[in-house]
C-alpha cells in the first residue's frame, strides 16, 4: 500500500514540475475575438507556449540580463480610440512583482491607454477559470493520500 502512495506522489510532482518550467498562457484580443472579452470562453487556438515567444521589442530595454523568457501571463484592459475598451491576454515578460515595467503598452501606439493590467504566474492563469484544473489535481491528490493512509 505504501508503494502506491509513493507512485502517486511522484506522479503529482512530475506533473507539477513539467508545468512549472513551461509557461502557457491564453493569447487573444477581444477586438478580433469576442470570446476573449470579460466573459472569457477559452479555445484551444488561444493557448500559446510562452517559452517559444519573444518579448516585444519595446520591452527589451526594460528587461535586464540574458533571460528574455516569459515569466507569467497577463490580462490587460485597454481603451483604444479606435475600437473602444477591449481585453488583451498574452504572455508576460519581466518581474511579476514589478508590473509597472512589464505591463506597459507599446509606446508607439498613441491611440490607446491602459485601464488595468493583471499579472499571474500559474498555468493558463489569464483565463477566468484557468486555475481550476490545477486546484482539482491538488484536491484529488490529498483526497487519495488520505484514503490510502
Amino acid at each position: 500500500m505504501s508503494s502506491i502512495k509513493y507512485l502517486l506522489a511522484i506522479a503529482v510532482i512530475a506533473t507539477l514540475a513539467t508545468t512549472a518550467f513551461a509557461v502557457h498562457c491564453y493569447q487573444c484580443d477581444s477586438l478580433t475575438n469576442k470570446k476573449c472579452g470579460e466573459q472569457f470562453e477559452a479555445e484551444e487556438s488561444m493557448k500559446v507556449d510562452c517559452g517559444k515567444a519573444a518579448a516585444p521589442a519595446y520591452l527589451l530595454s526594460w528587461i535586464t540580463g540574458t533571460n528574455l523568457n516569459a515569466t507569467g501571463c497577463m490580462k490587460q484592459t485597454v481603451d483604444a480610440k479606435v475600437g473602444g475598451i477591449h481585453i488583451v491576454r498574452t504572455c508576460y515578460f519581466g518581474d511579476i512583482s514589478q508590473t509597472d515595467k512589464g505591463c506597459k503598452l507599446n509606446p508607439t501606439d498613441l491611440l490607446s491607454s491602459q485601464l488595468s493590467c493583471d499579472v499571474c504566474a500559474g498555468e493558463l492563469c489569464n483565463g477566468s477559470t484557468a486555475m481550476m484544473p490545477v486546484l482539482m489535481t491538488i484536491v484529488v491528490f490529498f483526497g487519495l493520500a488520505r484514503l490510502f493512509s
